[in-house]
């Protein structure tokens, strides 16, 4: 008789210990790394705003490696209007829409590959524009607890066109192409931006990583036709994509 009762107590020791074990997994917190995501641009707000850039260069007998005595004038433009709507805390949807015009006007240049292989070329002129519309994906990261610097990153998926056309030489020697060109493409444009007050803010972004699809058809002296598809991926900063711009908060 005592046997029995010695089992059925040693039973009910284990299984009460059985039960605290688990209760103390169980209720045990969940261990944290003291990372915490505050809202930094909260749900319902507006962004627009946008980036601008102009540079223009003459050239008055400049030098480049082996071109010599480079006469000529030229200008690049650009501008990219932009609005996003936060869909939650952090995320925002929106679109960007990106204009381009560059000019390129070569008087006269020297070429020396070496002592007995030398030319020279002048009358050269090419002018191109770019436009470019954008599906942007926008996501906030903040700096610790700070509301004044913060990280962000922009998905963009776009497609667009363009249009150049290239001349050279003068009279009856005079030579020329027209291009037009399609693209599709996908890149990832991570920045920071900074609040100078509550509503308005500098950004500054650069072209990380992309995939971009081009189609390209041309036409020279109205005779020759050629078309061209190239694909191209991306994955290093490109310190020709750097940006500057400003963005109002509302």
């Amino acid at each position: 008789m005592l046997l029995p009762i010695l089992v059925i107590g040693a039973t009910s020791a284990t299984a009460q210990s059985a039960q605290a074990i688990a209760d103390s997994v169980v209720t045990s917190p969940t261990p944290s790394r003291g990372l915490k995501q505050h809202t930094f641009v909260p749900k319902g707000q507006w962004i627009v705003g946008g980036s601008i850039s102009y540079s223009q260069q003459s050239e008055d007998n400049y030098q480049f490696l082996v071109i010599d005595g480079i006469n000529g004038i030229g200008y690049s433009f650009n501008a990219s209007p932009m609005f996003s709507y936060m869909i939650a805390d952090n995320m925002g949807l929106g679109g960007r829409f990106s204009y381009g015009r560059s000019l390129m006007r070569i008087n006269s240049a020297d070429i020396n590959l070496s002592e007995d292989l030398n030319f020279a070329v002048g009358d050269i002129y090419s002018l191109s524009h770019s436009y470019t519309g954008m599906i942007v994906l926008r996501n906030y990261i903040s700096i610790g607890s700070n509301m004044r610097f913060g990280l962000f990153n922009e998905t963009q998926l776009q497609i667009g066109g363009s249009q150049s056309k290239l001349a050279s030489g003068s009279g009856e020697a005079l030579t020329g192409s027209y291009e037009t060109g399609f693209n599709v493409g996908i890149n990832l444009a991570p920045g920071i931006t900074a609040f100078i007050n509550d509503f308005i803010a500098v950004e500054f972004n650069v072209g990380l990583l992309g995939f971009k699809y081009t189609s390209t058809h041309q036409l020279t002296d109205q005779v020759y036709e050629g078309n061209t598809h190239s694909t191209s991926a991306s994955f290093q900063i490109n310190i020709f994509s750097l940006g500057l711009g400003l963005a109002f908060y509302i």
